[in-house]
């Protein structure tokens, strides 16, 4: 089971309390899933939870009830496109008020976006080899649309960005912020816990691969600088000038040579010395042909 389903799924909990808020959720899953017919209009929806929470809340605002009239096998997804629509007399009045139902009351507002979700939205998490990083959006068909989401969401204090996708139009949020904001505004308490555990072991993932890359960038420096004093100071042995060197240089340098992978702080502490002084050593060996270590 998907993210997205399961933030539909706790979405379709609870219901809005009054007319105008589960209007207003209509008027959210009509704009972004939402069809006009012949003699009615439709919704088109993928998630089955979703399309029979919709159903009630059509029927507990009109007392009636939708009904499925085709339901299309989609190959790509491997789900079925269900379309539930509302005929008769009344269904374009009915349309109307739908769509005509002012979002302007914070009650209308958490119901609009609930159903945005419900009808368009999908989120995103970067699980296993998954590495595209957070992203929710929700879909439109009509750029007044997506706009007018916008607008609802800042007067949420909510993070969203519109752009345009072929003849979509998508508000999305990649921040982790903003979609945690999200969640918890829609009162997805339970998603949210989720997300949150995922964004913490991405988090502790991150910083493990940090600090691994780092220790093992110093271990690359460590092995080239070693390689090189290695080179230089067999060098010196083959032409006589490490016997030259000043005893405490040339227990040193032996050393280096016949310990090639000991690091710094392991060499040091075999010649009984601080790694400072280790340091101090070898650049002063190196110096011969001013290279450093």
């Amino acid at each position: 089971m998907s993210f997205t389903t399961d933030i539909k799924r706790e979405l379709t909990k609870t219901a809005p309390e009054t007319r105008e808020a589960r209007l207003a959720l209509l008027q959210a899953v009509f704009r972004t899933s939402g069809v006009r017919t012949a003699d009615g209009f439709a919704f088109i929806s993928e998630n089955e939870t979703a399309t029979a929470y919709v159903i009630g809340i059509a029927e507990q605002c009109f007392g009636v009830r939708m009904t499925l009239t085709e339901a299309v096998r989609d190959p790509k997804h491997g789900r079925d496109k269900l379309t539930f629509s509302y005929t008769g007399p009344d269904a374009v009045p009915r349309m109307r008020e739908i769509l005509s139902q002012d979002i302007d009351t914070e009650d209308c507002s958490l119901a609009f976006l609930k159903g945005a979700f419900l009808g368009g939205g999908s989120c995103m998490l970067p699980r296993g080899e998954n590495r595209t990083g957070y992203h929710l959006e929700v879909v439109f068909s009509e750029r007044t649309d997506a706009e007018l989401f916008t607008e609802v969401l800042d007067g949420s204090h909510l993070l969203g960005s519109l752009l345009e996708r072929g003849e979509r139009y998508v508000v999305y949020c990649k921040s982790r912020e903003g979609i945690g904001d999200y969640l918890s505004v829609l009162g997805a308490e339970g998603c949210l816990r989720a997300f949150e555990r995922t964004v913490a072991a991405r988090d502790e993932s991150n910083n493990r691969n940090r600090l691994e890359n780092c220790v093992a960038g110093n271990v690359d420096r460590s092995v080239s600088a070693s390689a090189r004093q290695i080179r230089y100071l067999e060098a010196l042995g083959r032409t006589g000038a490490l016997a030259t060197l000043p005893e405490p240089l040339r227990l040193t340098a032996e050393a280096r040579i016949q310990n090639p992978t000991l690091t710094y702080s392991e060499l040091a502490k075999l010649l009984g010395i601080s790694k400072s002084c280790l340091q101090h050593r070898l650049k002063k060996i190196m110096s011969y042909q001013g290279e450093r270590p």
